[in-house]
């Protein structure tokens, strides 16, 4: 059983006053173009977002054909390791793909050979050549990785590599990811301006 992992908790500052989550994207909200583009290669759903977050995510994921779970913050504002690890709590089965809510160009042929690569390892973590590693647009055991988040969020350090480099992780470079899908899937939204030229490509 393979699981998505939707982090939709942050404050998206850079956004505006309006959560993005559920900002319309060219007629639907963003959290539901993330997960439609997931329907073909997960199972199931999980959200991890704030307490009062969730009625509005229910509602933009109302009719979504997949089962959906809610993983909320029990602290919100930890940052976005503290969610990972809290959404992977939520998983059933051995491996769940992780991404962020403002990235509506996922590209499901990348998360399927994420899933392949994933096999035998704790985490499938694309990196591109020119950045770092794409952590929040990765496939992770979901058992490992959670111990790992909430082992280095007892010693006060809250960056997602901390508890990657904890775990048994294989790299996934971009002529890989090149030849399974399009490079736009690590694009995210983060302004009002990337929302419109998100908005313009969608027609």
């Amino acid at each position: 059983m393979h699981t998505a992992v939707v982090l939709a908790g942050g404050r998206s500052t850079r956004f505006g006053p309006r959560d993005k989550a559920v900002a319309d994207l060219a007629g639907t909200p963003m959290i539901r173009r993330v997960a439609d583009r997931l329907v073909s290669v997960v199972d199931a759903l999980v959200v991890n977002c704030r307490e009062d977050q969730v009625d509005a995510i229910d509602a933009a994921l109302d009719g979504f054909p997949l089962p959906v779970r809610f993983a909320v913050d029990e602290t919100p504002d930890e940052g976005p390791m503290a969610g990972i690890g809290r959404g992977l709590r939520a998983v059933e089965g051995e491996y769940a793909f992780v991404v962020a809510c403002d990235m509506p160009f996922v590209d499901p042929g990348i998360v399927a050979f994420l899933f392949e690569r994933v096999v035998d390892h704790d985490a499938a973590v694309p990196r591109l050549d020119d950045e770092w590693f794409q952590t929040t647009h990765a496939v992770y055991r979901a058992d490992a990785m959670a111990d790992a988040c909430d082992a280095a969020l007892a010693r006060d350090d809250h960056k997602i590599l901390a508890a990657l480099f904890e775990v048994d992780y294989v790299v996934v470079d971009e002529p890989a990811l090149r030849a399974h899908g399009s490079l736009d899937t690590f694009e995210n939204v983060n302004t009002r301006e990337e929302l419109a030229a998100a908005e313009a490509r969608l027609g």
